[in-house]
């Protein structure tokens, strides 16, 4: 039987210089205690995980093995959000995303590029040693700038955005197959795969690469106002990760999907803690199970108003009410009559 692995967390969001947040088997000994079967680790953060060592030593990443698992944990999968959001940067954040970057490399784009392509191929490395199929990432972006199409953009300028992301990501896809493992792309508002109609341009450009996969989290969707459950049913073949996470969009006379640059706790769409927005997770944990979906349900906590805490202490009960175990045999089973062709042919007026 085919069903969602167990209830996951994000350790990003969580991360931070006092126990048991510094280190990895601080956090996990957290984690576990909450109720998570698994923790999906971010690479670009070295209290918790040493990307170079991992993707260089076999024996480093059974060490980390050793640790999540000695706490009754699994590691879902490596993250590489940050690296993966610099491959592509539009100059107008340059400056912004150089945060992301290791500081040898901040001020110089293209060094810093140079920089999160290895250290994405790095990952796909590290998840091969780890025995993992699938990670995450942000695409990057370089037609973000040009979303609302005021002025007009000229002809042109999203195709030749979209031929030289996919230029650059085709490598790493084809390093990642050459490991055994998927890209998850975060279909996420700030990256040019922002969307599904963002994604199949992407997709085209790439040879319909089998390693380019999605991230599915349907909060990125509530505040687009984009239909989060019928896109489960057009690209569930293609969904290899799930984020759990909730939403809102109350829209009213002042301000919509744009927020009006409001901070998150005053936009009329903003993220939620889980059970507190209005992604019905019934429905989608239904979706993903009919499909076959065999990955993990791992909270993303992001909430304007809970504090990480709560959200972090709710969650793991929250996904394990709403993983669902999927039947081997039909409800009505008990009134079959068995297979016969004769009994058939006659039911149909043939014989």
């Amino acid at each position: 039987m085919m069903t969602i692995k167990g209830p996951g967390i994000f350790l990003a969001q969580f991360a931070g210089d006092a126990a048991p947040f510094s280190s990895l088997d601080g956090i996990c000994g957290w984690a576990a205690d909450l109720g998570y079967k698994g923790v999906q680790i971010p690479t670009w953060d070295a209290r918790l995980f040493d990307l170079a060592k991992a993707s260089d030593s076999q024996d480093y990443c059974d060490e980390v093995k050793g640790v999540v698992e000695g706490h009754g944990l699994a590691i879902t999968e490596l993250s590489a959000h940050l690296q993966g959001q610099l491959v592509a940067v539009h100059p107008a954040y340059d400056e912004l995303f150089d945060g992301f970057a290791a500081p040898h490399v901040r001020g110089n784009p293209k060094a810093r590029q140079e920089w999160a392509v290895d250290q994405v191929k790095r990952m796909a490395t590290a998840s091969r040693r780890l025995g993992l199929g699938q990670a995450a990432a942000f695409s990057g972006a370089l037609a973000w700038p040009y979303v609302y199409p005021w002025p007009q953009r000229p002809a042109g300028l999203v195709e030749t955005a979209f031929d030289e992301l996919a230029k650059r990501w085709r490598p790493i896809l084809d390093h990642f197959d050459e490991n055994g493992v998927d890209v998850c792309f975060e279909i996420h508002p700030g990256e040019d795969l922002h969307d599904g109609v963002t994604y199949e341009m992407f997709l085209e450009r790439t040879g319909n690469h089998p390693r380019a996969r999605m991230l599915y989290d349907p909060s990125h969707y509530i505040l687009q106002g984009l239909d989060y459950l019928s896109h489960i049913d057009i690209y569930h073949e293609r969904i290899g990760m799930f984020h759990v996470k909730d939403a809102e969009l109350n829209p009213d006379g002042r301000q919509g999907v744009y927020g009006g640059y409001q901070p998150w706790a005053n936009r009329a769409g903003r993220f939620r803690s889980l059970g507190d927005g209005q992604v019905d997770f019934a429905s989608v944990f239904s979706k993903l199970t009919q499909y076959g979906f065999e990955g993990w349900a791992v909270l993303e906590w992001e909430c304007a108003i809970k504090s990480a805490e709560q959200g972090a202490r709710e969650g793991a009960p929250f996904i394990a009410a709403h993983i669902i175990e999927r039947g081997d045999k039909a409800f009505d089973d008990f009134a079959g009559s068995g297979a016969d062709e004769a009994v058939n042919r006659r039911a149909l007026g043939l014989s």
